[in-house]
C-alpha cells in the first residue's frame, strides 16, 4: 500500500473531485468519506466526469457522527486528511441555519477531534472560506484581515476555522486552513451563480431557453479555477509548519462582468437575455471580496494559473457539450 494515504471528506464535490485526481496523479492512495443519501445513483457524477471514480476507496460516514469518523480513520490510517465537506450553498444557509452550523461548523470540530484521537500525526487541511470576511474591514483581504461573517454559512465556517487554529495550538496538530476565495469549474454545482450563468448561456445558445434570471449583478468576487486551488491545499500540508493561507487570484470582477464574458464567448448580447429576480437576492449581501495571495506565493510558491477568461470559456464549453449529449451535472 502507498505510504501516501489521504482521506477526503466532501470527495464527491467539485473540490473533492479535483483534489482526488491531483493526489492520484502524485501516487497517493485516496480514500473518500461518502454521506449516504437517496440520490446514491448520481452521487459520484463528478468523480466519473473527471475520470477517477473507480480509483477512490469510498467509506460510509458523516461529519455529524464522531464515532463513525473514528472508525473510518482507524481503518484508513491516513497521512493527510482534507476536510472539504460542508453545507456549502450560502443562500440555503438562511433556510437551514442549524443544519449548516452542525455540518459546516461542528462537523469540522468532529473531524479534528477524531484525528486527535486516532491519528494525531496526520496532517489536516480545513476548507475555510472568503465568505468569513463578509462585510469587509479592508479593501484587500489577507490572513490578518478581521472577519465579519454575513451569513449562517460564513459564521459556521468561521467556527471551523478557529477550531482548526485551536487544535493546532492546543494539541500540536499539523492543522492548516486555506481561506479560499471563490473557485469555479465545469464541476461547480448548478445552484451556484457562475455555473447557473454558463449553463444558462449554453441553453440560450442552443435555443433551449430565451432568458436567464439572476440576483445581485453588482456583487464582486475574486474568481479562480478549482483545479488550481486544490494544489494550494496540498502544498499547505507539505510545509514543515502548519499555517493559514489566503488562496486567491488578486483580481475581482462583478457578476455582471462574469456574465458578459460568458455571453460574449458564444457571440450573444447579455442585455438581450438577462433579467433580475429578487428571489435570488441574499438577506445580507457580501458586496465585494478581493484576496491578497502574497503569503501563498511567498511560502508555498503558489499562484493561480488560470485566467478568468479561460475559466469562463472552459465552463461554457463544458455545458454546451453536456447539453448536446443530454448529460446532467
Amino acid at each position: 500500500m502507498s505510504s501516501k494515504r489521504a482521506l477526503i471528506t466532501g470527495v464527491t464535490g467539485q473540490d473533492g473531485a479535483y483534489l482526488s485526481k491531483f493526489l492520484l496523479d502524485k501516487g497517493y492512495e485516496v480514500h473518500g468519506l461518502l454521506r449516504r443519501s437517496a440520490s446514491a445513483d448520481v452521487i459520484g457524477t463528478r468523480l466519473k466526469w473527471i475520470g477517477v471514480a473507480g480509483q477512490i476507496n469510498l467509506h460510509d460516514g458523516n461529519l455529524t457522527d464522531l464515532s463513525g469518523l473514528i472508525r473510518v480513520l482507524q481503518e484508513v490510517r491516513p497521512s493527510e486528511v482534507y476536510n472539504l465537506a460542508a453545507q456549502s450553498f450560502v443562500k440555503s444557509s438562511w433556510q437551514q441555519p442549524l443544519l449548516t452550523g452542525t455540518v459546516t461548523g461542528l462537523g469540522a470540530a468532529n473531524m479534528l477531534e477524531a484525528v486527535r484521537i486516532v491519528c494525531p500525526e496526520a496532517r489536516f487541511y480545513q476548507a475555510s472560506s472568503s465568505e468569513m470576511y463578509g462585510l469587509i474591514q479592508e479593501p484587500v483581504q489577507s490572513e490578518k484581515t478581521p472577519f465579519y461573517p454575513r451569513s449562517p454559512y460564513a459564521a459556521a465556517k468561521l467556527y471551523a476555522h478557529w477550531m482548526t487554529v485551536n487544535y493546532r495550538e492546543s494539541f500540536g496538530l499539523h492543522a492548516s486552513s486555506g481561506i479560499l476565495f471563490n473557485h469555479e469549474s465545469p464541476l461547480r454545482g448548478i445552484e451556484f451563480v457562475t455555473r447557473k450563468i454558463t449553463d444558462g448561456v449554453a441553453r440560450i445558445k442552443l435555443g433551449m431557453q430565451e432568458t436567464l434570471a439572476l440576483g445581485n449583478m453588482d456583487a464582486k468576487r475574486d474568481w479562480g479555477h478549482a483545479r488550481d486551488y486544490v494544489k494550494a491545499m496540498w502544498l499547505m500540508l507539505q510545509q514543515e509548519t502548519p499555517d493559514d493561507y489566503v488562496v486567491a487570484t488578486g483580481r475581482t470582477v462583478s457578476v455582471r462582468d462574469f456574465c458578459k464574458l460568458a455571453f460574449e464567448h458564444v457571440g450573444l448580447d447579455m442585455e438581450s437575455h438577462v433579467t433580475v429576480d429578487e428571489r435570488y437576492l441574499r438577506p445580507a449581501e457580501v458586496d465585494v471580496l478581493l484576496g491578497d495571495p502574497a503569503k501563498a506565493k511567498d511560502k508555498l510558491g503558489w499562484t493561480a494559473e488560470t485566467t478568468l477568461e479561460q475559466l469562463v470559456a472552459e465552463m461554457v464549453e463544458a455545458d454546451l457539450a453536456r447539453l448536446k449529449q443530454h448529460e446532467h451535472l
